[in-house]
């Protein structure tokens, strides 16, 4: 039984991106806790491609050989930093990614990793950003559906520039909890309710 869990686990590519990730004490934190994971293939794109000359035929395969895909970025402008902007605009191509011969992505899992200086409060109709993160991220998700990618609900570090030691291990923690659960065939359904993932039930009671 443990052989066929760890043969059939899925494997996880993080694709992140982060223009200032040496300043970036989230980020660091987080990345450093799961990196390292069995299955997991961190692939920093501002580190292998510092030119802006991407790889496309490179990010291909890598995209092929996984289950899971996780754009791990913070959330500059209300979107991505720019290198992952190029990277979804290069890579994903026309009857590769989507069109009608572009099947190479299909019912593989995605959703966004994100962190934010902004908290929870100012990401809603009443708030200074005056839109939900959810709301932010539709580009995302109609990027995952025109893939034919399964898109999860994001998970969210937010309010950054003051979480206290304690909170952002929590956030670590509840990061390694669900690639696990992920990797472990976590379905949709357990997740479509939620604004982040990281409020699934699963994810707070393993």
């Amino acid at each position: 039984m443990f052989f066929n869990y760890i043969y059939n686990m899925k494997k996880v590519l993080v694709l992140f991106s982060h223009p200032k990730f040496e300043k970036s004490r989230v980020n660091t934190v987080l990345i450093n806790h799961i990196k390292d994971k069995e299955h997991v293939t961190f692939h920093d794109l501002y580190e292998q491609y510092p030119d802006f000359h991407i790889d496309v035929l490179k990010e291909k395969q890598l995209l092929e050989e996984h289950d899971i895909i996780i754009w791990h970025h913070p959330f500059y402008w209300y979107s991505c930093p720019p290198l992952m902007k190029q990277w979804i605009d290069m890579v994903l191509e026309f009857n590769w990614a989507y069109g009608p011969e572009g099947k190479a992505l299909q019912n593989k899992i995605c959703l966004n990793a994100i962190t934010t200086g902004g908290s929870k409060e100012v990401y809603c109709s009443e708030g200074y950003n005056s839109f939900t993160i959810k709301q932010f991220l539709r580009p995302f998700e109609q990027t995952a559906n025109l893939c034919g990618m399964i898109y999860y609900p994001p998970f969210a570090v937010m309010g950054t520039h003051n979480l206290t030691e304690k909170v952002l291990v929590d956030y670590r923690n509840d990061y390694g909890k669900l690639i696990d659960i992920l990797q472990a065939d976590l379905k949709v359904s357990d997740v479509e309710n939620n604004s982040f993932i990281n409020d699934i039930a699963q994810l707070k009671s393993t």
